[in-house]
């Protein structure tokens, strides 16, 4: 049985037991992960989603947090400036085992849901906003003086 997941504005298609390395995912290395965005389910009947499969979901063992090969940037202006300048990259990934492939039954397995880091970063910033610190009072300002006192006090 296979199946075509989504994660990280890409598909994938696995069935049980492939490795895969998809975008930083925010787990540690062996936590039991579920991917709920699946396009396809195929076997002995295809199942095609739309756009997704209901129930349906994919689950996943990490192995690790990696980082991809470095890739490198190089730019050359010509003409008057001549100048050079060359910057690296290296991706964050995440290497996954797929332990199952699930038609259905997604809802009522125990298993925590695949999220990215920057699905993680949102939920706790509005977590953060949900529940706000208690703020120090705020000091009390001074009484205004009259005109009168500012003039003579500018005038000394």
């Amino acid at each position: 049985m296979f199946a075509v997941l989504k994660t990280g504005g890409k598909q994938y298609k696995v069935q049980a037991g492939d490795i895969l390395r998809v975008e930083k995912l925010d787990c540690v290395a062996g936590d039991k992960i579920q991917f709920n965005e699946i396009l396809m389910v195929g076997g002995e009947t295809l199942t095609v989603g739309a756009p997704l499969v209901a129930g349906a979901a994919v689950q996943a063992e990490v192995i690790e947090q990696i980082k991809g090969p470095k890739v490198i940037h190089y730019v050359k202006r010509r003409r008057k400036h001549s100048s050079q300048r060359t910057k690296g990259h290296r991706q964050h990934l995440t290497l996954l085992r797929v332990t199952d492939v699930l038609a259905s039954g997604a809802e009522t397995s125990d298993v925590k849901a695949a999220t990215g880091t920057a699905d993680a970063r949102r939920a706790a910033h509005n977590n953060a906003d949900a529940a706000p610190v208690a703020k120090a009072p705020a000091k009390a300002k001074a009484a205004a003086k009259p005109k009168a006192a500012k003039a003579a006090a500018t005038e000394e």
